[in-house]
């Protein structure tokens, strides 16, 4: 049996259309909303797979401490998650409100494959370095 395979390629935003266009506002919607899926899906998958472990109790304390401490890493990447998830809500919010795309500090567009890389983005990257150097600066304070 012969699979049927498409040719029509994925679209990909490009700079030759008009920046944050009805096109790119659709596809980063779907690409939000499917790392959104991904993400849920993934954490559930783990819940559920580790949930069964917490009845355990090892008179072992070395098994203790390693249970404890697989404990601490996965509620860790959970919240990582979480704040991940958030971020994808508040991108998916600005492409309603028609800000998505633009720095939160200079409003100027933060550029396709900025977003395409990373699409929580809301800073330029020249913005998102000169953050970098401030903290650096404060740190090293």
């Amino acid at each position: 049996m012969l699979k049927k395979t498409s040719a029509k390629k994925k679209y990909q935003p490009s700079s030759k259309e008009k920046y944050m266009c009805a096109k790119h506002k659709k596809f980063f919607t779907e690409e939000l909303l499917n790392w959104k899926r991904e993400i849920i899906k993934a954490n559930n998958l783990g819940n559920l797979l580790n949930s069964s472990d917490d009845n355990v109790s090892s008179a072992d304390i070395v098994d203790q401490a390693s249970s404890y401490t697989d404990k601490s890493v996965e509620m860790k990447a959970l919240n990582r998650s979480r704040k991940l998830i958030s971020k994808i809500n508040s991108a998916l919010q600005r492409i309603k409100e028609g800000t998505y795309g633009f720095c939160e500090e200079t409003g100027e567009p933060i550029g396709l494959k900025r977003l395409m890389a990373r699409p929580v983005a809301t800073l330029s990257i020249e913005a998102q370095e000169r953050h970098e150097r401030d903290e650096k600066i404060f740190v090293d304070d």
